[in-house]
């Protein structure tokens, strides 16, 4: 289905002539973050409930523009990037124009999430696995490289987690077998952070220090 049929338009934006108890009220029947704000038929910006909820509801929206937050997706916006500015702007709640500007309805953050978990990256089975290695020194073509010379088959991968110029990524890969290709990132100089499928390299380990343990205390 094309992310266009996600769009909806079953309420439509206040006015900035709007009281704040209109979206006050508004806000107690519903369950979302925002509300669309519209001046002479142009969208505006959203009024978050928060705010809404702080302000004098006899007073016009008109007078708390200054708190309105422009957020908004173009109908044409990929649906990665849409969920990229959900989680940007910390909302369920998502304006979409047109091209010209125009005010097309909205998405819900419910209806992109739901298309995101149809992915090939959480529908097909397969392990997931996180590697670490610095910011200057990872790419995704070495990373890829190295799933697939070891008949891995990667499903989806993305940065997960940037800090102290290091770098998590988190790789969805089809076939069984991730041992072979945790074994290859090693030597690749990536560090396991975590892998959902027995890491032998890890258990040797312990199975040797245990065996030393024993050892030491005959």
């Amino acid at each position: 289905m094309p992310l266009s049929e996600y769009i909806i338009n079953d309420i439509k934006p206040l006015k900035a002539t709007s009281n704040i108890g209109e979206a006050q009220q508004l806000f107690n029947q519903l369950t979302y973050s925002h509300i669309p704000i519209q001046k002479e038929g142009i969208y505006i910006g959203c009024l978050s409930e928060t705010d809404a909820h702080c302000f004098d509801s006899g007073k016009p929206i008109a007078e708390y523009l200054y708190t309105l937050e422009g957020f908004f997706v173009r109908r044409s916006t990929l649906w990665l990037d849409v969920l990229e500015a959900f989680a940007q702007k910390d909302t369920n709640i998502m304006p979409v124009l047109s091209d010209n500007n125009e005010y097309l309805g909205y998405y819900e953050l419910n209806d992109i999430i739901s298309m995101f978990n149809q992915t090939p990256f959480f529908s097909e089975p397969g392990g997931i696995l996180i590697v670490e290695k610095g910011y200057n020194d990872y790419s995704f073509s070495e990373i890829c490289q190295i799933v697939e010379s070891n008949n891995g088959k990667l499903l989806g991968t993305f940065i997960s987690k940037t800090e102290n110029d290091m770098v998590q990524i988190t790789l969805k890969i089809g076939n069984t077998g991730l041992n072979d290709i945790i074994q290859s990132f090693r030597r690749y100089s990536y560090n396991i952070i975590s892998g959902h499928e027995d890491d032998t390299f890890v258990q040797n380990l312990k199975d040797r220090s245990d065996y030393l343990n024993k050892y030491l205390n005959l």
